[in-house]
């Protein structure tokens, strides 16, 4: 048995600066109309800077480019069937009944398209900033559509799917049927212990456009929460208090990352456990639900659970570690050089394992530890530098490399399971685990890309 309870919400002192800059002179007419954050290596503390053209620090508040990302229901070849209503997802935007069980297609979020910028001013500052506009040095992002919830898998037709059903064609987990009417069951569940390779696979089933949810589009995800909430710390507590000037504060809260790991074994053997859309009641808002387990930690002891939501998107984080295309690491031999060498590819057609054939080479990476300072890719791409952090410095992610012989590829994981703990985040990056492994507390997110 499974109970929701409504919203948990905490109150947190202010945080960040909020002091605005003027737009730069070499940039169209249109530069003011732009917002971000200023990140400054020097300082350890996971709290940004809100930075905005001239005149526009309301942008903070209004969130143009956040408040437009709004659940959906789509079709395969992409069509939007209708919007689903913003504060309640059992009704389409006019009222009307939704239909989520995948008859009328499935259940996504739409990120609009908008336009995105980093600078690197001075040595160890770097600026991010976004807007609905197209201005001179920004790069546009295209829109793109991301499930609500860890991907399911109709086993009828082998695609990756994103709805609300407790059907047994949408069993997930590793499709136990046995367990159907018990409180472990995988009813209602994201479906796991599928390798990369396979997800890519269903994905595709479902059209050339559907795809794994790429890194690349994931730390953009990550730059709007930074940009909106003035934190690189995503398990910051939830609060639903504005700053006195109107401002986002607080985090997504620690998520479903609490779990023990032997309570965990011994209730699902590490598969996933909470219901896809425990969060749905939260809609296109964000916040975090409890969910209570029933005999989570053996017969007659119930755990309650905290599943966080951004926006409409549940369990970011936590919960199951997520498989993210369109990232490759080849870990060298000592000969060759030791390093771990991080690769990524733009086109999604071009998405592979173990090759950097059609992939760019983007840095580096570091050993294991947190995670301290990163590469700002030009292309959104968030890229471990260094550690030294921990958790409550910094970006309070940890990030994981293996210390071994090396000689082969990875791809990666992000986000931590349900015992990740202070570890676990936005940036909680796995470069250890290869395309072709699978594991029952490792899932995925399934993403449209027009």
């Amino acid at each position: 048995m499974e109970v929701i309870r409504p919203v948990i919400s905490r109150v947190v002192k202010p945080i960040g600066n909020t002091i605005g800059r003027g737009g730069s002179t070499d940039l169209s007419p249109t530069s003011p109309l732009w917002y971000g954050y200023e990140l400054d290596e020097a300082n350890s503390s996971p709290d940004v800077t809100r930075i905005a053209g001239t005149g526009h620090m309301a942008y903070h508040a209004s969130l143009p480019v956040q408040s437009l990302m709004k659940g959906c229901v789509i079709n395969d070849s992409g069509a939007v069937q209708y919007y689903l209503k913003s504060d309640d997802w059992s009704k389409k935007a006019d009222g009307s009944a939704s239909v989520l069980d995948g008859t009328d297609g499935q259940v996504m979020v739409e990120i609009p398209k908008f336009y995105h910028k980093i600078e690197n001013p001075s040595s160890g500052v770097y600026r991010h900033k976004i807007s609905l506009y197209p201005i001179s040095g920004f790069t546009e992002i295209p829109k793109f559509y991301v499930s609500p919830s860890e991907t399911q898998i109709q086993r009828s037709t082998s695609k990756l799917a994103s709805v609300r059903s407790l059907a047994a064609d949408y069993r997930g987990c590793d499709n136990n049927a046995a367990l159907d009417a018990a409180v472990n069951t995988c009813l209602g569940k994201p479906a796991t212990s599928i390798s990369l390779t396979n997800y890519r696979t269903y994905a595709r089933n479902r059209g050339s456009k559907w795809n794994v949810l790429p890194y690349r589009h994931v730390m953009l995800l990550y730059d709007l929460f930074i940009i909106e909430y003035a934190t690189l710390n995503s398990q910051k507590a939830v609060s639903g208090v504005l700053t006195v000037d109107g401002y986002k504060q607080g985090g997504l809260g620690n998520g479903v990352t609490t779990a023990d790991g032997t309570e965990w074994s011994n209730f699902c053997g590490y598969n996933p456990f909470i219901t896809c859309g425990a969060s749905d009641g939260l809609a296109n808002g964000s916040g975090e639900v409890s969910v209570i387990k029933t005999d989570f930690g053996g017969s007659g002891i119930n755990r309650t659970f905290i599943v966080p939501r951004y926006r409409g998107i549940e369990n970011l984080f936590g919960h199951v570690w997520k498989w993210n295309d369109g990232a490759s690491i080849y870990h060298q031999t000592v000969a060759e050089g030791g390093l771990h060498k991080f690769y990524t590819c733009d086109d999604p057609a071009n998405f592979a394992d173990g090759t950097a054939v059609n992939y760019d080479y983007r840095s580096d990476l570091p050993v294991s530890g947190w995670l301290k300072d990163i590469t700002h890719d030009a292309k959104g791409i968030i890229i471990p530098k260094t550690i030294g952090a921990n958790s409550v410095t910094n970006f309070c992610d940890y990030y994981y490399t293996p210390d071994d012989a090396g000689g082969y590829w990875v791809a990666l994981l992000r986000g931590g399971s349900a015992y990740g703990g202070a570890g676990a985040g936005f940036v909680y990056l796995n470069a250890g685990t290869a395309a072709s492994d699978a594991g029952a507390h490792i899932g995925a997110r399934l993403c449209y890309l027009p």
